[in-house]
């Protein structure tokens, strides 16, 4: 049986992205922007404590994908999708002091907001929902007292943001 060089080479190209991709993602390093998983985002004190939480936990094999920043807020966003951010004084005051965040993915951030401030409320806690911290992003928050200091965003698809920095050239 004859088989042409050239399907051989397309075939083991193919077996060897496929067997890349699946060590990538065994490790935690979906090269990929999708499955979006949304994030957790942990605030830091500082800029400075920013980089040294993220020098930390490079250190103990959580690395750093991209920088994500906006005017009011430095991100980096580590391979798992875990975000360490310093937010400015203005930003987390109109979150009501949260400085913490659960991130979720949605179609339609605004109205995925309401609706999750609505069950909030229908289940006896405050929620409210603070719509202009980022402009420049398709962002929606809900601030609650049932997560004190945390709050839920809502965003659409990393497909649908904008572009990040990847750290390190990478």
């Amino acid at each position: 049986m004859f088989i042409p060089k050239w399907l051989l080479v397309i075939v083991a190209l193919l077996l060897a992205f496929l067997m890349t991709w699946t060590s990538m993602l065994a490790s935690g390093r979906n090269p990929l922007p999708f499955p979006d998983n949304g994030s957790r985002i942990f605030a830091a004190a500082s800029p400075q404590a920013k980089d040294a939480i993220v020098s930390l936990l490079t250190k103990h094999g959580l690395e750093a994908r991209f920088e994500f920043n906006s005017t009011d807020v430095l991100r980096t966003i580590m391979w798992d999708g875990t975000i360490i951010n310093h937010s400015s004084a203005a930003l987390t005051e109109k979150l009501g002091s949260a400085t913490s965040g659960i991130g979720l993915v949605a179609n339609d951030p605004s109205a995925s907001a309401e609706q999750a401030a609505l069950f909030l409320r229908s289940r006896g806690f405050k929620a409210r929902v603070v719509s202009d911290v980022e402009p420049e992003l398709p962002i929606a928050y809900v601030v609650t007292n049932a997560m004190p200091g945390t709050v839920l965003n809502f965003r659409k698809n990393v497909l649908h943001m904008p572009k990040p920095q990847p750290v390190g050239g990478r």
